[in-house]
């Protein structure tokens, strides 16, 4: 078969061409750059937290007519209500290990601070996330130790919520020491927090541990946690808490009764928009990542509609053409041109239009995501994410174009002898 009636044809129908071929570019210019953004959505939901996330759950409480004040006095009131909570609650029989604790990962309520490496460092070597806690804080929430030694219950110490002071010692996750220390010799470095001049010294390394932001804003330091051995003292807390296997439904309910029980004079009931109430980890991660998912499913939906739209256009186009070009149909089977001869003329006409098509889409892909890490901080797109686009746009233009070619090859080459 030669192009060139293929190309007499098409420029008698230069509106129609232009029209599908832009089509098809931008289509491959959207379609790519929003599976993309689907793939970093789906990457970002599936990224493991560090904990071992099954029968953990967290309690947060205000205490009513608490002190309020940074005092002495006030603090340490505070903390003997907090203590007596934790008893409280290591006492419960579906209970296994309880952890007074600042955050949790993906619970978007964080300390974050700069770690150096001098005294006084103007500009810190890395951006972390601060977690504060006591010497339950490992087991609660199952975290992988990989070096050195836990928090042991001599080393806590307690503070006011807007207390300060640098802990004489940390746990840091593995990212964040081989980042300050590349050589992999963290442990028993000493570091600097918040451009201080108090040392602390690195004394066990976990796994992993996320940091409680999930936004893509800390995508560069996800994992850079610090562990500090500090209980923190407000009439606001936060605690973790793991219950035995299969009892975390029973542990929250005997969780809410013997705080109330113990001690009535607590705002506990879930209360979601003022950060109050018993929720289990699983509950934290879906309010995480809901937006992400719901990201993920918009773009899946814009590109199914770009691509029905897209072989809508190219199968109503080319039945509007067979319809058109029926006598010369007839013509050409009056020839000698078989059904298959006329099924491949109408594919490679196809072929032709939708390979400059997605020749023009890739371009304005490419262009496009440079456009978006300009304007909204992006990662670079894989020209596979491209390259994939081209073969399934392609492949979609020769699906589309299949039932009206085909009813195009049985037309009867009678046709040629009806007059106009």
């Amino acid at each position: 078969m030669t192009l060139h009636p293929i190309l007499a044809a098409l420029k008698k129908h230069k509106a129609g061409v232009t029209l599908i071929t832009l089509q098809i570019a931008l289509t491959l210019a959207i379609v790519c750059n929003a599976v993309f953004i689907i793939g970093q959505r789906v990457d970002r939901v599936n990224r493991p937290t560090g904990l071992d996330e099954q029968n953990l759950f967290l309690i947060q409480q205000a205490y009513v007519g608490a002190p309020s004040g940074d005092d002495a006095e006030s603090v340490q009131k505070l903390d003997a209500m907090q203590r007596s909570d934790l008893e409280t609650l290591r006492g419960l029989p579906d209970v296994e290990s309880v952890a007074a604790i600042s955050s949790l990962p993906l619970l978007q309520s964080s300390w974050t601070g700069g770690v150096g490496l001098k005294p006084d460092q103007q500009h810190s070597t890395e951006h972390a996330a601060y977690y504060f806690g006591d010497d339950q804080m490992l087991k609660t929430l199952g975290l992988q130790l990989v070096a050195g030694r836990n928090f042991t219950a001599s080393d806590i110490t307690n503070r006011g919520f807007r207390g300060v002071g640098q802990p004489a010692m940390i746990i840091v996750t593995k990212a964040l020491g081989d980042k300050l220390f590349p050589k992999g010799d963290a442990l028993g470095k000493t570091v600097y927090l918040d451009g201080q001049a108090i040392p602390s010294t690195i004394i066990g390394i976990v796994k992993r541990m996320q940091i409680p932001a999930s936004g893509s804003w800390g995508n560069s330091f996800a994992w850079n946690s610090v562990l500090q051995p500090i209980r923190l003292n407000s009439s606001y807390t936060r605690t973790a808490v793991r219950a035995k296997p299969g009892r975390l439904d029973a542990a929250m309910r005997e969780a809410r009764e013997a705080l109330f029980k113990a001690n009535p004079m607590r705002v506990l009931e879930d209360q979601p928009n003022i950060g109050v109430g018993i929720m289990p980890f699983s509950e934290i991660r879906a309010r995480a990542y809901r937006a992400d998912i719901g990201m993920a499913v918009l773009m899946g939906v814009i590109c199914l509609i770009l691509l029905c739209v897209t072989a809508a256009g190219i199968v109503g186009l080319t039945s509007f053409w067979v319809g058109q070009r029926r006598k010369q149909i007839g013509i050409r089977r009056a020839l000698g041109a078989t059904r298959n001869d006329i099924l491949r003329y109408f594919q490679t006409e196809n072929l032709m239009i939708a390979g400059v098509g997605v020749l023009l889409g890739a371009i304005l892909a490419v262009g496009l995501n440079l456009w978006m890490m300009k304007q909204f901080a992006m990662d670079r797109m894989s020209l596979l994410y491209v390259l994939v686009g081209v073969v399934a746009l392609l492949m979609l233009g020769q699906s589309a174009v299949f039932a009206p070619a085909r009813r195009a090859s049985r037309v009867s080459p009678v046709e040629a002898t009806r007059s106009v």
